[in-house]
């Protein structure tokens, strides 16, 4: 009997518009097995007052209650956390003397790697999945508890797992929260699975030199994720992963010591130098290939205009004269402007470029005549004819194109391929929280644009969020599968840039309200950015005006 008149507390189904009354410390598994909500797939997680919240949580209070499965990013979240956990008791279980290392975001999967196990064969694969099957069907629960921090930093230590401790001790807290299945335990920073009878559906496949764990898609939760070839990608990480464990900051505990330690100008120093070295290497790489135009490309918040100002810099200091042009500019006017499936003005479809005045502009300064680039007015939804876009290209002119269809092919009709040169840039963070749990890019382009839409469009954080799933899409449709068409990709990530945003940023969350629907990604942003030690306003004043991160909190010293 779940629950009695007497002792009631009223728990209202947002799945259901329904109340219900249930007595203290009732499970919200109990609960959703006996409201049984209709949701897409497994459900694996619940919003509670909007925080979200594991089934093993009792209530003790009037809640309202929504019950997500993997169709609702943190219904995804949840897991992909847990099925990371399976993995590594598999890891456990076959390779007793290896550790899981969880990599990057990759390929539609995550690339992970096997401690002193490089390059395992499809038979060793085939174990490991195996034996996540086996669990899978053992229908296991995954359990949480709440012990001193000192006690978790010893245990963890004990196992090896140095970049975890390390981040427990430089955060000061009293408890921690350690999550076990089967005997075997980590930490994890958000809710994880009932139990392992909900993971039913993932893949396990040799990727580079290591695995790539693969995950059902959100709105077919029975068929995994295509798999897609991102070397490209895969080649930018290892990259960075391999800078950071020189400089001896793979993990945030480690970025946390060095700033404890007074070492924040060092490590801001390096990180641009790195930035100014690559800018230099691209801009040797334009001129070495003699192209003339440079199209660059990428989502959302990933400095996409700070980089072509740079790269125009060092392109001038190559004794070439670059004329930086955005994509917008073409639009076309607002009334012939597509539309989605939904009736509403789709601007981030290609169609709303007008293709061929931008070829045959193109095409013109190519062939050595005068043009008038147009000024798109966005207030007036038409396009402008400005005198002071007129501009002319000679033999050391080289035309840099910046905006989200830089690397379609559809993009441009009539140039030669040996003429241009395409540039992806995205802030790929490479640093991980710990050896288990890296830091999604996502999340880091999304707290870069929350800081920014509120210092220059006066937007809250409730109403970046908001928009935010959207911009997602159109980043699924428009950009992400053009990504590896790059002659080079550009990481705009810097180490020790969250520490810095975090200043900027938790006092725009913590406006966003619990009755607010975004609360619940706000509220885990806060518990994200916590884990970022602050950089002192000193050290803040050190980071160049010409820092991609001064797109973002301003005093910049261009112009935007």
């Amino acid at each position: 009997m779940l629950f009695s008149m007497k002792t009631d507390i009223e728990i209202k189904c947002a799945n259901t518009n329904t109340v219900h009354g249930y007595c203290p410390g009732t499970t919200l598994y109990e609960i959703y097995n006996d409201i049984r909500p209709k949701l897409k797939s497994t459900v694996i997680a619940a919003i509670v007052n909007n925080e979200l919240k594991e089934l093993s949580y009792e209530i003790y209070n009037p809640k309202v209650v929504e019950f997500i499965d993997i169709s609702h990013p943190d219904g995804m979240r949840t897991y992909v956390r847990s099925l990371t956990f399976l993995l590594q008791v598999a890891v456990k279980k076959i390779l007793p003397t290896h550790k899981l290392s969880v990599q990057h975001s990759v390929s539609k999967g995550l690339y992970c790697e096997i401690s002193g196990f490089k390059n395992p064969a499809i038979s060793e694969i085939n174990k490991l999945e195996a034996c996540m099957q086996e669990l899978v069907r053992k229908d296991l629960a995954f359990t949480k508890t709440k012990i001193p921090t000192s006690n978790a930093i010893e245990m963890f230590r004990n196992e090896g797992y140095n970049e975890k401790s390390l981040l427990l001790e430089t955060r000061g807290k009293f408890y921690t929260s350690v999550y076990w299945l089967d005997g075997f335990f980590d930490h994890f920073y958000g809710p994880l699975a009932y139990s392992t009878g909900c993971l039913k559906k993932f893949g396990l496949t040799t990727y580079y030199q290591g695995v790539l764990l693969m995950f059902p898609q959100s709105d077919n939760p029975d068929v995994l994720q295509g798999y897609v070839i991102q070397n490209k990608m895969l080649q930018i990480f290892q990259e960075h992963k391999d800078w950071n464990e020189i400089l001896g900051s793979k993990s945030i505990g480690n970025i946390n010591k060095d700033i404890q330690s007074g070492r924040s100008s060092n490590l801001i120093q390096i990180s641009e130098a790195l930035h100014e070295k690559k800018y230099a290497d691209i801009a040797d790489m334009i001129v070495e290939r003699n192209s003339k135009i440079v199209l660059i490309s990428g989502p959302s918040s990933s400095g996409k205009t700070t980089s072509a100002k740079r790269m125009a810099v060092q392109l001038q200091v190559a004794k070439k004269r670059p004329h930086i042009i955005e994509l917008d500019n073409y639009f076309v006017n607002r009334e012939s402007t597509p539309k989605d499936e939904n009736g509403e003005y789709d601007f981030e479809s290609l169609h709303a470029i007008d293709l061929e005045l931008f070829n045959s502009q193109l095409k013109d300064l190519l062939e050595g005549k005068t043009v008038n680039i147009p000024h798109f007015d966005f207030l007036t939804g038409t396009r402008q004819f400005l005198t002071k876009d007129i501009i002319r290209m000679n033999e050391n002119d080289i035309l840099i194109v910046e905006g989200i269809h830089g690397l379609n092919p559809d993009l441009i009709r009539y140039i030669p391929n040996d003429k241009i040169f395409r540039v992806y840039a995205s802030a790929l963070t490479s640093v991980s929280i710990d050896e288990n749990n890296r830091i999604p890019t996502t999340d880091n382009r999304l707290i870069r644009r929350i800081v920014r839409d509120a210092a220059t469009r006066g937007y809250s954080a409730a109403d970046t969020i908001k928009r935010w799933q959207s911009v997602r899409r159109g980043e699924d449709r428009n950009i992400f599968p053009y990504q590896e068409n790059a002659d080079i990709m550009f990481n705009s990530s810097l180490l020790y840039e969250l520490c810095v945003l975090r200043k900027y940023v938790e006092p725009l969350l913590r406006k966003v309200s619990p009755c607010q629907q975004e609360y619940t990604e706000a509220l885990r942003l806060l518990k994200f950015i916590n884990y970022f030690e602050h950089i002192d306003t000193a050290d803040e004043n050190t980071i160049p005006p010409t820092s991609v991160l001064r797109e973002f909190i301003g005093k910049s010293s261009f112009d935007y």
